[in-house]
């Protein structure tokens, strides 16, 4: 589809990049990526500080990847500083890019990416655009439709990458222009290599089959209906173990005497570290099949990975999971019941469908292409009058 307007587009990105770590990151730099391969003058924004060490619950918020080649990446805002707000806000206001972009996960970000998406609308030139990972966050807190408000009403239009957050969306606006595009893949992590190759480079035995759970562990995710669910499926016949690589953010105790409790300690491998880029082959290539068992959800770029390694997914029905699962096409979507999530384990291996299940794959990762996405941003941003 051709996009109306001059072919050429200044685009500026502003929120997580290199050198801080993470989801938000990788897809900011690829959405980059993309643009500038189709011809785009791009600039990604970043921060001088993201959040502050007390409100971070990880080890640290940086990466330990070199650079990625070919970005033009600036370090520029604080997220806590008011006048490193305004000073951004003047300094693409006088760039006058044609788009400014903002990928929008939390309410915290609110004032800080409200505020100078109003000082640059005052050049009346640049069209402001969210990208919404979620509207309403998964951990509430006091004031987040306040600032979350704030936020929007500084937006000029939308892209949801889920059906519940542009169901949620309509809280809070239903007027302004959106569009939805869901998650694209995440093709960045490298290309498939062997499961034999992949266990030996991630140190785990070659010889059992593994179950996934991937990424930061927070209590919306899950982990503690996938270990129960894990203990009443038989692993000496199916010759399975699990495999749950990330960092804690929370209740990490609770979850080791859960493992105890459960008597599954010995069938649980632990990575409790974040894995950084150039290792995310090695996990999701070692395992079987990803296990999404979220309490809630809205989307998920551990699914978009799965993806792109045409690994099976399990998810549960929550938020927009489903919509990127096809039950019984690349995988299965269970309710949030322990039973249901063993019994389709159990299914998966007692009935060899991981074959059946990686064809869907090759057919319906087809539609999370970088190009549909970027397709959709140029058209809502011609959509949008000033």
């Amino acid at each position: 589809m051709q996009v109306a307007g001059p072919e050429k587009k200044s685009i500026v990105i502003l929120g997580t990049a290199w050198p801080f770590r993470g989801g938000l990151a990788s897809y900011n730099e690829r959405l980059a990526l993309q643009f500038q391969n189709e011809g785009h003058d791009v600039k990604l924004l970043t921060f001088t500080t993201q959040y502050p060490g007390f409100l971070f619950p990880g080890k640290t918020q940086f990466s330990e990847e070199p650079a990625p080649v070919g970005l033009n990446i600036q370090r520029l805002i604080s997220s806590v500083n008011p006048f490193s707000w305004i000073k951004t806000g003047r300094a693409i206001k006088r760039l006058a890019p044609d788009i400014l972009i903002f990928k929008f996960w939390l309410p915290f970000m609110g004032p800080c990416f409200g505020t100078v998406a109003r000082i640059v609308k005052r050049n009346k030139r640049t069209k402001v655009i969210a990208i919404l990972d979620n509207v309403i966050p998964h951990e509430k807190r006091t004031g987040d439709k306040l600032l979350t408000r704030y936020f929007l009403k500084a937006m000029d239009g939308f892209v949801s990458m889920s059906k519940s957050v542009e169901n949620d969306l309509m809280e809070f606006d239903r007027v302004k222009p959106r569009e939805f595009n869901p998650h694209p893949l995440f093709d960045n992590f490298g290309a498939s290599i062997s499961k034999d190759e992949a266990k030996k480079r991630i140190g785990v035995p070659v010889g059992f089959n593994y179950i996934l759970f991937f990424g930061i562990i927070r209590d919306y995710k899950g982990l503690d209906l996938l270990l129960s669910a894990f203990a009443r499926i038989n692993r000496s016949e199916l010759n399975v173990k699990l495999l749950v690589a990330g960092e804690y953010y929370n209740n990490k105790e609770q979850y080791s005497k859960q493992m105890t409790d459960l008597k599954i300690e010995n069938d649980v491998l632990v990575v409790d570290r974040f894995i950084r880029d150039s290792h995310v082959a090695g996990y999701f290539c070692a395992a079987d099949i990803v296990a999404q068992p979220y309490k809630h959800a809205t989307q998920s770029g551990v699914s978009q990975i799965a993806y792109h390694f045409e690994k099976p997914l399990l998810v549960t029905n929550v938020g927009g999971l489903p919509e990127m699962v096809p039950d019984g096409k690349v995988g299965y979507v269970v309710e949030k019941n322990v039973d249901e999530i063993a019994e389709a384990l159990t299914n998966f291996y007692a009935k060899n469908r991981e074959n059946e299940f990686v064809n869907g794959l090759k057919e319906e990762k087809k539609k999370y292409s970088w190009d549909k996405m970027t397709e959709k941003l140029l058209l809502l941003a011609y959509s949008i009058r000033q």
